[in-house]
């Protein structure tokens, strides 16, 4: 086995430190800063952070429940990392709202990629055309480090999928690791092929098998475009690698299956994975072209250096002309398209399926700044290349001032907004100056951008190029905007379309008689369960919501939930939104309202009422009970 020694060339300098400190002090308010001060944002966070609390509560660490239900959805590490945080002491002081452990593990994991993305271009600069390679601890390759673990964290999905509590952070952050050790072992011979492995078990513990689809799609692609597919193969040894990954991964499945057995199975790998990439589930149809435009906006403003850094990544040279450590370009863009690939192919479609493409965007975005900061322009193919890098910068600042001027605009959409859970929303963002902030934040990057791109046209000198750092330039006015603009935001969101909720749970902790059971009607919030520790029946606005949830109460058996009568527990607490509450199948059941809050009312009902007021519509053929009709969904 070769030596876990990295060779002299590649091994971490003292120059290097400052610029991993500078990934840290940008990565650390961006995406652990007020991570606690919000909510749980509904509807699925709430869900992984319920699974996470009852194991840290109750031991069972194989099996994640949710409102008294198995959830088979995902596989257990993010369960696991949460579940670490929710078994500290103390958790009323410094995590009150659940939110601290639950969304832990996802902000660490995008530091973790904003680390490995600078590490690895520190280690290993890659050569512009025409030009050498620079040296390990020269400037412009620290720039490069730095603005491609910047231009991965100010990705709009990357911003958002950090904060919120659910895995598709953590998986990411797992494959991207994952992917970086796999080509390093290529680039330097001296470096162990496992680790990579490795941490791909913990990326299919993460979500399960399209973690090994997507890195064999990258490392197929990646050795067809490098003509190396056997030297590959003999580097990385795939075989006995796959055996490391599944004896990081297997256990647990093995584990889930003898206990759980045909549920698990067919929930799992049928429907979350096999259904999901055949067919159409929860109504996520999207066209074929549904992820170029997420392409678009997952980069934004800085998507027209992402296209040419992609376009340069395919046209990169041969192996015959550049050696395995200045294969990187090649390989991240190989790394994008099996993302983009795989993804198109699946019938499913969601914006959180790009998250894994963020990484390689980030140092495709990086490498085609250092392009055009280092052409030479002194021949008639790097004049062409000059002006293929002018125009994606002028692109750039383009996009940067459409998002200032639609930010300055805002008093003319902002009262566009009508969303029924949050009807105060447009009025308190106008008052809160919150979008003006984010205006004065583009502006000034696209001030920063059109004085560089000024500078390079008006120079007289053939080399017309912006200096080393404009894109850095351009990167840190956005980090100003996430912090001064967007958690202000995500707070004031929080208070109009969470806060509510919240409150009618620790109202319903507080009302609660012996033996009554609580409900929630129309607008579906997960996070009632979480706030009120007690198994919540959720029902629809139909009339059928009016049977199903009579018969549940008789009938329905889940953990903590037992059925009951009418005699032995007479009354019912529901919660309901104002649009379905005036509805008359759900008004004419007369409950008394306890509190309100929000768009949310508690009310007590008299069980009697809901089930003369059911029995009348099913008769009357309004209505029908179908609670118990399969669904490979429930919570």
């Amino acid at each position: 086995m070769p030596s876990a020694r990295p060779s002299a060339a590649h091994r971490p300098r003292p120059t290097h430190w400052p610029v991993l400190l500078a990934c840290l002090l940008v990565g650390i308010p961006c995406f652990l800063w007020q991570l606690g001060d919000t909510g749980l944002v509904d509807e699925t966070p709430p869900r992984f952070a319920e699974a996470a609390r009852t194991m840290a509560e109750s031991g069972d660490w194989l099996t994640p429940w949710v409102n008294g239900l198995p959830r088979y959805d995902k596989p257990p590490l993010v369960y696991w990392l949460m579940a670490v945080g929710y078994s500290l002491p103390g958790q009323e002081s410094w995590n009150p709202l659940g939110t601290w452990a639950a969304r832990l593990p996802s902000g660490l994991a995008s530091i973790g990629v904003m680390l490995g993305l600078a590490d690895t271009l520190l280690r290993w600069p890659q050569p512009s055309p025409g030009v050498p390679p620079a040296p390990p601890a020269s400037r412009p390759a620290a720039l490069t480090a730095i603005t491609a673990a910047l231009a991965f964290c100010l990705s709009p999905l990357v911003l958002l999928w950090s904060r919120i509590a659910v895995s598709d952070a953590l998986f990411s952050g797992c494959l991207a690791v994952s992917l970086l050790l796999f080509w390093q072992a290529w680039a330097d011979p001296q470096r162990c092929w496992w680790p990579g492995w490795l941490v791909l078990g913990l990326a299919v513990l993460a979500k399960g098998p399209v973690a090994m689809a997507l890195a064999g799609l990258t490392l197929l692609g990646f050795g067809w475009r490098q003509q190396a597919l056997r030297p590959l193969w003999r580097r990385l040894r795939p075989l006995a690698g796959l055996a490391l990954t599944l004896a990081v991964a297997g256990p647990w499945y093995a584990a889930m299956i003898a206990v759980e057995g045909r549920p698990f199975l067919s929930s799992f790998f049928g429907y979350h994975n096999l259904q999901r990439f055949t067919s159409v589930v929860n109504e996520h149809l999207q066209p074929w072209w549904y992820f170029l435009p997420v392409l678009v906006v997952a980069s934004l403003p800085f998507t027209p250096l992402l296209v040419l850094g992609l376009g340069r990544g395919l046209m990169a040279p041969r192996p015959s002309s550049l050696p395995p450590t200045s294969s990187l370009r090649s390989f991240a863009a190989c790394w994008l398209l099996a993302v983009l690939v795989f993804f198109t192919l699946a019938a499913t479609k969601l914006p959180s399926y790009w998250l894994p493409a963020t990484p390689a965007a980030g140092l495709l975005i990086a490498l085609a700044a250092q392009d055009g900061a280092a052409l030479p322009g002194d021949s008639q193919a790097q004049g062409r290349l000059d002006r293929w890098f002018q125009g994606a910068l002028g692109l750039t600042v383009a996009a940067s001032g459409v998002l200032a001027a639609a930010l300055w605009a805002s008093p003319v959409w902002i009262p566009l907004i009508n969303d029924p859970e949050m009807p105060d929303l447009p009025g308190e963002l106008l008052a809160s100056g919150y979008v003006l902030r984010a205006a004065i934040c583009f502006s000034l990057a696209t001030a920063i951008g059109a004085w560089f791109w000024w500078k390079a046209r008006a120079s007289g000198q053939r080399r017309r190029r912006p200096p080393g750092g404009w894109l850095l330039g351009l990167q840190l006015p956005l980090v100003a905007f996430q912090l001064v603009a967007v958690l202000p935001m995500w707070q004031l969101g929080d208070g109009v379309r969470g806060r509510p909720v919240r409150r009618l749970a620790a109202e319903a902790t507080q009302l609660v008689l012996s033996g009554e059971r609580l409900a929630m009607v129309g607008i579906l919030k997960p996070s009632l369960a979480y706030y009120s520790r007690q198994v919540v029946l959720y029902e629809g606005t139909s009339a059928d919501g009016v049977a199903n949830l009579s018969d549940r109460l008789r009938s329905e058996r889940r953990r903590h939930q037992e059925p009951s009568s009418a005699t032995t527990s007479p009354t019912l607490l529901v919660v309901i939104d104002a649009a379905t509450a005036a509805m008359p199948h759900w008004r004419n059941l007369n409950g008394a309202p306890l509190r309100t809050s929000g768009i949310y009312s508690l009310w007590r009902v008299d069980r009697g009422r809901l089930e003369q007021q059911a029995g009348a519509l099913v008769k009357a053929g309004k209505a029908r009970i179908s609670w118990r009709d399969p669904r490979p969904e429930r919570f």
